[in-house]
């Protein structure tokens, strides 16, 4: 009875979408306050049907009611309950249905905490969010419906992708949809001020803290993903360049431009066009994402679906809201006059600068993730473009912005002196230069750019130290400007903190990707060998060992330190999911501060050895490290009071764009 209920509400609530799309966008057009005023109360009605019906589709998961075929097919009665759970996202169908309660929960919040905006553009943001939610909401109940029933349920479901079974990825999908949905109120602000015909520095204010919490999501869903690539795929790596990956990694390189370039709004009212057109893109690049994920057009490990009536529907979604929103953009866009002047020396040009690399960053992750779509269509022939494409690619853009950062940030609004920002980031540049100089002549004989993008790692922390201690004046001792450190606007911290988190993410995967070490072989039971300083010694191999809700073989491997002293037991596994028939290899990791020792077990050998892969990691965790560091800065700047309410955003009056007149 409940999912009955459920899909019931879900109806209701692809009903109260239509019906806050059009009301309150013609309640703002006619100047209406009654017909506006409905869009608030829409949008919790909306959300709450949404919530229910996940609640109803969570609840068909947790108690194994296999007369759902979503169920059946993601699901079995001895899988963990964390498992269960998880299940509910860990597919298309419920995966959209998670899509569509978070677009709803933003399109509510905007209901909740925006009353400080003008009615008009309230009105035509929910309005615009509610478009975007009938949208996916018609997509789930015509293609991809979660409660469609089976004539006769069978005993047992068939089991979730064993890879899937993983407490990484069962965060990792929503925080990233977090994200992904996040952008959509970036969106909405777009379209709604092109519709009014206004953006202002009160318009910049209000986008940014929905486009800095989206960013912030999608920082922690991209981390957990990776982390869960390292120690769940069992070969080493934490980013493979797979299309999915390039899928998420896209929005967030354009959701970071849009925060760079919605402060230049806010402070000084230029770049106004270059916004708008960003924060279309930044939504535009999910959806294309939500494209790559379940149309089957590229082949991923993480794909969902491989349906192309659905990447159809999908492709008619993205090409009349992106389409619609830069054929309005192509209309208005000449009319959003800029306001603020600025020289080529200020800090507007170093966050020009900052938006440049990362678009064109982002179009270059682009055209080597369709390439081999475009190179199949028009060609006939199938090509691959891999890491080393991207990697050589992606490389001289992350570097420039590593150097551009700590500079630009401390460069004055309209005209700056470079020479005088130069002088106070000496001692960072020096440090920088010491630790490359340091790291290429201990490594003589390995990768040339590793030392490089170590300094630059180094320059960016001990930068955004610098930019923070310069913020404390110059007036008073030691003590007082330590005290004004802590009396600094949290979006200060913030910017701090998540450059330096930046910084210590690219010192991770320098360190590791130029200076691990791996060794590949049979290794036989009770026969030690060296891999670096440590020495590895396979102890022995244990055939069906009983998990859960799968069959393992698992070895036991001694970790042994330049001494001879065990510093841990490592128990990599193989492991066969019987329901699923899918067999996953499980890593046995030794984490540490400065390196991680990982092994991975392979097949059994005629001589009775096992072939044993070892890496030794430098500084692995250091990756994840950074990321979380980021996403702290992005929190710390998301409290500050400024952003928080909008200070006067609500008293000013918007000034019209040129030739459109204000409401």
């Amino acid at each position: 009875m409940i999912t009955e209920l459920g899909h019931f509400a879900l109806i209701l609530a692809f009903m109260v979408a239509i019906f806050q799309t059009i009301v309150p966008l013609v309640g703002a057009h006619r100047g209406n306050v009654g017909w506006m005023s409905v869009a608030e109360p829409a949008a919790t009605t909306q959300f709450l049907l949404t919530a229910f019906s996940f609640g109803a589709l969570t609840w068909a998961f947790v108690t194994s009611d296999f007369s759902l075929n979503l169920v059946t097919a993601n699901s079995h009665t001895d899988k963990p309950m964390l498992y269960k759970i998880s299940g509910v996202w860990g597919n298309h169908e419920g995966s959209l249905l998670l899509w569509v309660l978070i677009l709803t929960l933003f399109g509510a919040c905007a209901a909740w905490f925006g009353s400080n905006l003008p009615p008009g553009l309230r009105a035509r943001v929910l309005a615009v969010q509610s478009s975007v939610a009938a949208a996916f909401f018609a997509f789930i109940l015509f293609t991809s419906n979660p409660f469609t029933r089976l004539a006769v349920p069978p005993m047992d479901g068939q089991d979730l992708n064993p890879l899937l079974q993983d407490p990484g990825l069962a965060f990792h999908p929503p925080f990233l949809y977090l994200g992904y949905v996040g952008l959509s109120m970036a969106f909405s602000f777009a379209v709604a001020a092109l519709i009014e015909g206004r953006v202002d520095a009160a318009w910049g204010r209000w986008v940014r803290p929905w486009t800095l919490a989206a960013w912030v999501f999608l920082t922690i869903g991209i981390g957990l993903g990776s982390w869960w690539a390292y120690y769940e795929l069992g070969w080493g790596g934490f980013w493979f360049w797979d299309p999915v990956e390039n899928a998420s990694l896209m929005p967030w390189l354009i959701a970071a431009a849009l925060l760079h370039s919605a402060i230049v709004v806010e402070k000084r009212e230029a770049l106004k066009s270059w916004t708008i057109l960003l924060a279309i893109l930044a939504f535009g690049f999910s959806l294309i994402g939500t494209f790559i994920v379940r149309s089957g057009v590229l082949t991923s490990v993480h794909a969902f679906a491989n349906d192309p009536e659905r990447g159809v529907f999908i492709l008619m979604i993205l090409g009349f809201f992106m389409g619609g929103a830069l054929i309005l953009f192509a209309l208005r866009a000449g009319a959003m006059e800029a306001k603020g002047v600025f020289s080529t020396l200020s800090r507007e040009s170093g966050l020009v600068l900052n938006n440049l690399l990362l678009a064109v960053s982002t179009f270059v992750v682009f055209i080597g993730t369709i390439w081999p779509l475009v190179t199949e269509i028009f060609s006939d022939r199938t090509v691959s473009v891999g890491p080393p494409f991207f990697n050589m690619a992606i490389t001289p853009f992350v570097f420039a912005l590593a150097l551009a950062l700590p500079i630009g940030g401390m460069l004055a609004w309209k005209r700056a002196q470079l020479g005088r920002v130069l002088i106070q980031l000496v001692p960072a540049l020096v440090l920088a230069v010491a630790v490359a100089l340091l790291c290429w002549a201990a490594f003589t004989g390995k990768s040339t750019l590793s030392p490089i993008a170590i300094g630059l790692s180094v320059w960016l922390v001990a930068g955004a130290l610098v930019d923070l201690w310069t913020r404390t004046g110059r007036a008073g001792g030691l003590a007082a400007r330590i005290g004004r450190l802590g009396r600094l606007p949290r979006a200060d911290w913030g910017k701090a903190v998540g450059h330096a988190g930046f910084g210590i993410t690219l010192f991770g995967v320098a360190a590791l990707t130029g200076y691990q070490v791996e060794d590949i072989r049979v290794a036989q039971p009770g026969q030690p060998y060296r891999v670096g300083a440590y020495e590895v010694e396979l102890l022995s191999v244990d055939r069906n060992v009983q998990g859960p809700n799968y069959i393992s073989t698992m070895a036991h491997v001694a970790l042994r330190g330049p001494g001879g002293e065990q510093i841990a037991l490592l128990h990599p596994e193989k492991r066969l999911y019987p329901v699923a028939g899918m067999p996953t290899t499980e890593a046995g990791i030794d984490s540490g501060w400065t390196r991680d020792v990982y092994l991975a077990l392979g097949d059994p050998q005629p001589d009775g050895g096992w072939a044993l892969r070892t890496w030794i990691k430098p500084f692995a965790n250091w990756i994840w490290g950074g990321t979380i560091i980021m996403a702290l800065g992005g929190l710390l700047s998301l409290t500050d009071r400024r952003y928080r309410i909008a200070a006067g955003g609500a008293k000013a009056r918007p000034v019209a764009a040129r030739g459109l007149p204000a409401e």
